[in-house]
Order: C-alpha cells, then sequence, then structure tokens
C-alpha cells in the first residue's frame, strides 16, 4: 500500500515537473510571444514584487483576504441552509415540491446573467458579491443532500421504525450519518464552483481581491500578473481542499465501509 502511495506521488510530481520544463521549454526559444505566455522567472519576479509591494497600491494580502472573506462566507452560508432544505427535500416530498424548482431554474444559469439583476436589487458592493458566491455554491450541496437522502437503503429506515423509533430519531441517526459521505463531497465541489465563481464578482465596482487583479491585469495585458493570479487562486484551491478532506477523514472515519 505505501508502495502505490509513493509511486502515485512520484507520478504526480513528474507531471508538474513535465509541466514546469514544457513551460520552460516554450519561453525559451520563444516559440510563443511573452505576452500570452511569460517565462517562468519573469512570473517569479513579478511574484516577488506583489509580495513585497502590493498591487495597485493595495497589499497582497489585503487581495486574498478580501477574496476569501467573500468565498468563505458565502460558502458558509450556502453549508447552512442548503444542507438542512436537501435533507429535508430528500426526506419529505411536499418540501421537495417547494424548493427543488426554484434550485433547478437558476442552477444551469450562468453566474454572470443573474449577476446583473443581484446588483440592481443589492447594489455593487459587498452583498451582491457574496450573494452570487452563495448561490453558485448552494445549488451542489443542496442537488448532492437530495440525492444522498433517495440514495439511502430504505431496510435500515424501516429496520429503525420496526425497533420504535421515530421520525426525528431516524432522521437524526439513520438520514444524516448515511448522508455525511456525500455532503462533504459536496462542499468540496461546491466551495470549487464558488471559487471559480469569484472572478466574476469582482469584475464589477471591486478595488480589491485576487480576481479583481488578474481582471485588472488583463486590461493592461500584464500576462506576469494574470499568471501570478491564476497559481495564487489554485494553490489557496488546493489547500482548501486539502483542509476539507481532513476534516472529512475526521468526521466521516467510516467513509467507504458501511
Amino acid at each position: 500500500m505505501k508502495k502505490k502511495i509513493s509511486t502515485n506521488r512520484l507520478l504526480t510530481i513528474g507531471t508538474w515537473l513535465a509541466i514546469l520544463m514544457i513551460w520552460f521549454v516554450i519561453t525559451k526559444y520563444n516559440l510563443v510571444s511573452a505576452i500570452v505566455v511569460p517565462a517562468p522567472g519573469d512570473v517569479f519576479r513579478t511574484f516577488i514584487d506583489i509580495l513585497k509591494n502590493g498591487y495597485n497600491g493595495t497589499s497582497l494580502w489585503v487581495h486574498l483576504g478580501t477574496s476569501f472573506y467573500r468565498l468563505f462566507v458565502a460558502s458558509l452560508l450556502a453549508i447552512i441552509t442548503a444542507v438542512p432544505l436537501g435533507l429535508l427535500s430528500g426526506y419529505f416530498e411536499k418540501t421537495r415540491a417547494i424548493v427543488d424548482s426554484i434550485v433547478q431554474f437558476y442552477r444551469p444559469l450562468p453566474p454572470l446573467a443573474y449577476y446583473v439583476v443581484l446588483i440592481l436589487w443589492l447594489g455593487i458592493g459587498e452583498s451582491s458579491k457574496v450573494t452570487l458566491l452563495y448561490l453558485a455554491a448552494f445549488a451542489p450541496i443542496y442537488v448532492a443532500c437530495v440525492s444522498a437522502v433517495t440514495n439511502i437503503n430504505q431496510d435500515y429506515i424501516l429496520s429503525a421504525k420496526s425497533l420504535g423509533a421515530n421520525q426525528r430519531n431516524v432522521f437524526f441517526y439513520i438520514v444524516l450519518p448515511a448522508c455525511l459521505p456525500e455532503i462533504f463531497t459536496s462542499i468540496r465541489t461546491a466551495v470549487g464552483v464558488a471559487y471559480t465563481t469569484l472572478v466574476s464578482a469582482e469584475m464589477v465596482a471591486a478595488t480589491s481581491g485576487i480576481g479583481w487583479m488578474v481582471i485588472d491585469a488583463s486590461r493592461y495585458l500584464k500576462s506576469t500578473v494574470i499568471f501570478v493570479g491564476i497559481i495564487i487562486m489554485g494553490i489557496s484551491g488546493l489547500l482548501i481542499d486539502l483542509a476539507l478532506r481532513k476534516l472529512e477523514d475526521k468526521f466521516v472515519y467510516w467513509k467507504g465501509y458501511q
């Protein structure tokens, strides 16, 4: 088992080394314009400069803090509303009849399509941005929770009821634990979706945020800044996902054994 894990890690490391090598070769021999694909060294120097001096007069940590505030507030609100609504919709058909059609209606819509409406309703401040990310994160969690409940083995529920369990006991001791693996997976997906929507949220009337930094740099063809922003978002996204997986391993330790 350990040998298999080591082999997988080597393959992962090898893949990224190959990507870096291809990137280096492309820029070394000027196979494409430096505006399109800047050299790794230029990107690194830009990162150090932004780390020291910030971007557009704002510290890198302020940009990151602003984006993470929007992301985490929206994701937290999505979790505390989508999980109970999703579980209730999966457990009670009447609840599903009320909520499901609304979620299914807006879920396929591109975020920018309803962001304009949110700006009209909530203004150009933080409220519209957080709401956009909230809606992006809500749908994956809700859909996964409904699916998790409907896929529970009914024998477990019937057995509990035959032993005298009421609906409350069935929900908290059978339904909820059985759904936790899918809930955590959906949260990871939802945070990823919200993060990809972050750039859209920071396109309008924003002066800080890692997504705004990328958008602003694109207006002036600052490709090194664009690459720095993308790499920071990618690495921070990986770290967030890793933290969520650690939480999943801690709280859903029985995953794969039920």
